[in-house]
């Protein structure tokens, strides 16, 4: 959030910002309204957080569950079995609308091991769409960045993140 209130303004151009990387409950309020999407919604707390935001403000924020599909520990989300359940709790907050599910691979370079984690998430998508939960789309899965985004496409990936491959390696704040 920080990296994005200090470069932002150097961004001239009209554009959609979406929030990739975890959110802090305490730095909910810097986000509500400044971003068309919020890709990393790993807890029905923070989607909680995000919704009083809202209701205040008078802003409905689109949103991603972030799902931890590789089970590593040093990785955000939800785990799989629970994405269903936490998909209905964020479906019933008035400010909050569900568009789908994101999630990071895992940092391998085992192209079978990436692939089975994005193979997970679009069954979970599959799961969660078969519910047909009220208020809940399951039209976008945000998988994949500049190392494995070919291996997401494969599995049914709708949104990828390039910084990398297109920007080139990030320089320190």
């Amino acid at each position: 959030m920080q990296e994005f209130l200090e470069k932002a303004p150097a961004v001239k151009l009209p554009c959609r910002w979406h929030l990739v990387g975890h959110l802090q409950t305490n730095k909910v309020n810097k986000v509500i309204g400044r971003f068309a999407l919020v890709q990393s919604v790993d807890s029905a707390k923070l989607a909680a957080h995000l919704d009083r935001a809202g209701v205040r403000d008078g802003v409905v924020t689109d949103v991603l569950i972030e799902v931890n599909t590789s089970g590593e520990e040093s990785k955000e989300g939800l785990a799989p079995e629970e994405a269903l359940e936490t998909c209905g709790l964020v479906a019933a907050m008035p400010n909050l609308r569900v568009h789908g599910l994101m999630t990071v691979g895992p940092l391998t370079s085992d192209a079978a091991e990436a692939a089975s984690a994005f193979a997970r998430l679009r069954r979970v998508r599959d799961e969660i769409a078969a519910a047909r939960i009220a208020g809940v789309s399951m039209e976008r899965l945000s998988m994949g960045m500049s190392d494995d985004f070919e291996l997401a496409i494969a599995e049914g990936s709708t949104m990828v993140r390039l910084g990398r491959v297109l920007f080139g390696e990030r320089r320190p704040v």
